[in-house]
């Protein structure tokens, strides 16, 4: 049911075409995914976020948990049916959220209690709980319960990190409960070459669909990032899909792409869309500036999207600082479409034999 298979490699670097085989469709990899943190992207309907042809949207446990409850969405016929999206669906399990939330959660041996933002009250996540609650809410692609250190941290705190995240991750996979569900494990081990090559022998052993490396864009310098992309990918099986979780820049995506690494996802082109900046050929464009006001050309008119076909960068300017809605919808919608296409052209480049003469030129343009 989840087959994976390698159709082209770039004979001088690690990148590689792959396609995983889903209950709800085939993605073709490498391949960006948007995120729904609450089972929707932010400002894009499903028909919206269509056009944009991502393959797989994410939504997160904790959040959905917290709000309807898993339980609703259960009821509701699963993920899929209630927010109205047919295509491969991925689950984070709130290990992210062990490291955003550090001020209001405790961890120990048994799982991770939360403070609720909400009204205080406690929530308590185990490995156990977690497959539970993503079972129930039916994704494709589902994720073990693990522990990201923050950064910097040391060695010490990262190692006892690794492996509870091993021992969790071993909970979760005798926990988990539906065949038609992808489960991967996430490799931590910060900026420690030692432990990353740690966290991954011991998760081999688990013989997973796929592997995830975690612990990256959480606030390290980028060659540090790029370190781990380069001693981590290679240790992962080569005939099974490799996922960067929480990354969404051009520069990150090229070299995550470059050592063969197959998914990624990020908040970023929804972020950044809510603050009126638009992702544009490996740049930030800041449309509040008033430079725009009376620029009535496309935002990019390379790009096919609704949003560069129909609307100009003085309209969009418009739009951003008078703090209209629609403009942070405009937005979103060119910015996933970007980063969706960007990716897919670097997997076209892989097919046609020319990406390592793109990563030599997109590497001094991407940022």
């Amino acid at each position: 049911m989840f087959d994976f298979s390698i159709e082209g490699q770039c004979d001088q670097s690690g990148a590689r075409v792959g396609y995983f085989t889903t209950p709800h469709g085939t993605v073709a990899t490498p391949c960006f995914m948007p995120v729904g943190t609450l089972a929707t992207v932010k400002t894009l309907s499903p028909s919206q976020l269509a056009e944009a042809h991502p393959q797989v949207v994410l939504a997160n446990t904790y959040h959905l948990h917290l709000q309807p409850g898993d339980d609703i969405i259960e009821a509701a016929g699963g993920l899929h049916k209630f927010m109205g999206w047919s295509g491969p669906m991925l689950t984070d399990s709130g290990g992210f959220q062990v490291f955003s939330l550090g001020g209001i959660r405790t961890i120990d041996e048994e799982g991770v209690t939360f403070k609720s933002p909400r009204d205080g009250a406690k929530i308590r996540f185990t490995p156990e709980v977690v497959m539970g609650i993503q079972n129930r809410l039916g994704a494709d692609i589902v994720m073990c319960f693990d522990e990201c250190p923050p950064y910097p941290a040391p060695h010490e705190a990262v190692s006892a990190a690794v492996e509870r995240t091993s021992r969790w991750a071993e909970r979760c996979l005798r926990a988990h409960q539906r065949s038609d569900q992808a489960l991967f494990p996430i490799v931590q081990g910060g900026g420690y070459e030692d432990l990353r090559t740690h966290s991954v022998q011991a998760l081999l052993e688990l013989d997973a669909p796929g592997y995830a490396i975690g612990g990256v864009s959480v606030g390290e310098p980028t060659h540090q990032m790029h370190r781990v992309f380069r001693h981590t990918a290679p240790l992962l099986p080569k005939h099974k899909p490799r996922y960067a979780m929480g990354i969404g820049t051009y520069r990150e995506l090229l070299e995550g792409v470059a050592q063969g690494i197959d998914m990624f996802d990020c908040v970023i082109p929804t972020r950044l869309a809510r603050h009126g900046t638009a992702l544009v050929g490996g740049e930030r464009w800041n449309l509040k500036n008033s430079y725009y006001r009376r620029d009535f050309t496309p935002l990019d008119p390379k790009c096919s999207c609704y949003t560069c076909q129909q609307f100009t960068r003085a309209y969009l300017c418009h739009l951003v600082r008078t703090k209209e809605s629609l403009g942070m919808t405009l937005l979103a919608l060119h910015n996933v479409t970007e980063l969706v296409r960007f990716v897919a052209q670097l997997r076209g480049a892989i097919q046609e034999g020319h990406f390592w003469d793109s990563y030599q030129r997109l590497s001094r343009l991407a940022s």
